[in-house]
């Protein structure tokens, strides 16, 4: 990772290209689970999180080239070649070719619609949290097609199995590194979007 690179920077970036708050919510949601799997397993959480909270930076502008303009908007803050390839391995075989073949890559790759499956899940209990989430809960979740139609069950099952783990794991680790970031995370989304 470029050691210059801030977090204020990344920010700065990823607001520059992304205005919704459901775009903004989601990158920093996957920052902090970023972070918290860094932590996990004894890796940079600085260089994980900010991979996390640019993982979508071209997403909102972009969508028909997501994951292909990532490193143009990535070179304005001079991202490491590591980072611009963590990043752009999230989309590998829906929307590039860039393969996660480190751990962090692959934990990216299996976080990113697992998150998103998690926050919808967790709108839809009584107190509006992953705090009181269970796995069986969420596998419920999981089978109805139906429901949060948008995140890919496909790509959470690839990413469990690149990362050896079995769904329950994978699971119950993102549950817990949501738990780990959720009030900062809605702490910092109310800021940033007033």
């Amino acid at each position: 990772m470029s050691d210059s690179l801030t977090r204020e920077q990344a920010l700065a970036l990823l607001q520059k290209y992304n205005k919704e708050p459901f775009h903004i919510l989601h990158a920093l949601t996957v920052e902090g689970v970023m972070r918290w799997f860094a932590a996990e397993e004894g890796e940079d959480p600085d260089f994980w999180g900010l991979c996390g909270l640019l993982h979508d930076v071209d997403f909102e502008r972009y969508p028909e080239q997501h994951c292909l303009k990532a490193p143009e908007l990535l070179a304005e803050i001079n991202a490491s070649p590591e980072m611009v390839h963590a990043i752009c391995s999230h989309g590998y075989g829906l929307c590039c070719d860039v393969e996660p073949v480190h751990q962090m890559e692959k934990v990216l790759f299996a976080v990113d619609e697992l998150t998103g499956l998690i926050g919808a899940a967790a709108k839809m209990r009584p107190s509006k949290s992953v705090m009181d989430m269970e796995v069986s809960s969420l596998k419920k979740k999981f089978k109805d097609k139906k429901f949060a139609a948008g995140c890919s069950r496909e790509v959470i099952r690839t990413g469990a199995e690149r990362l050896g783990w079995t769904l329950d794991e994978v699971m119950e680790k993102t549950i817990l590194a949501m738990r780990s970031c959720e009030a900062s995370v809605a702490q910092e989304l109310e800021t940033l979007c007033v």
